[in-house]
Parts: C-alpha cells; sequence; structure tokens
C-alpha cells in the first residue's frame, strides 16, 4: 500500500516493456474503487475514453512514447471505506499511426437518439 494525506497530489507513471521501441502508451480509462476486487458497485472515475472525470486529473509529459505520465488529488470513499485502489485502461500503439487510438486524446462520444 501507499499512504497519502487527503488532497495530497500523486503522481502515476505507466511503463511499457516491450523489446520493440516503435511501441507508445496511452491511459484510456482509470477508475477508483474502494474494494480491489469489485470495480462496479462502488466507484469513481478519473478518466474516461482520455478524457478527464475528475477535475484534479492531468497528464504529464513523459521522458519517452512508452512511458504515460498522470496525477491527480488523493480523495476516499467516506469514513468507512480505509482504502482507495485504482484500475486504469492503457492502449499500446505503434509510434507514428496517427489514426490510433492513441493520437486521438479525449473522445468524448455522445448518445444519439434512436429515431435519428
Amino acid at each position: 500500500p501507499y499512504y497519502v494525506d487527503m488532497n495530497q497530489n500523486l503522481f502515476l507513471q505507466a511503463s511499457l516493456h516491450s523489446s520493440d521501441q516503435n511501441l507508445m502508451v496511452f491511459v484510456d480509462t482509470c477508475v477508483a474503487s474502494p474494494n480491489s476486487s469489485d470495480f462496479k458497485t462502488l466507484t469513481y472515475e478519473l478518466t474516461k475514453s482520455g478524457c478527464a472525470s475528475d477535475h484534479t486529473y492531468s497528464l504529464f509529459p513523459s521522458p519517452r512514447p512508452d512511458v504515460a505520465r498522470f496525477g491527480f488529488n488523493a480523495f476516499s470513499f467516506t469514513n468507512r471505506f480505509p482504502s482507495v485502489f485504482l484500475r486504469c485502461e492503457l492502449v499500446v500503439c505503434r509510434q507514428h499511426d496517427y489514426n490510433s487510438r492513441c493520437y486521438q486524446g479525449c473522445v468524448s462520444r455522445f448518445k444519439r437518439n434512436a429515431d435519428s
């Protein structure tokens, strides 16, 4: 476990370990939960489809394409839950494939009326 104070800035880094030097990583979705084995019942969305859902969530410059850096302010799920667990979905793409998900950034999907 990693112990932090409320509202403390948390900085995270995800690194891709591969012999292929032409890959890059992109943070797509991050969800927090007070239960390490249940990310459906009680959750808090930090980012979805590359779009920040939490106003404290930020992406940071990375030293290499195979490293993603991001952060947010620490929070809790009321006082009865002592821990917060994080599950992030990352996308791996080929560098310079500008049609890939990694280069699209924030993708907000709007629902359409079934009649249209």
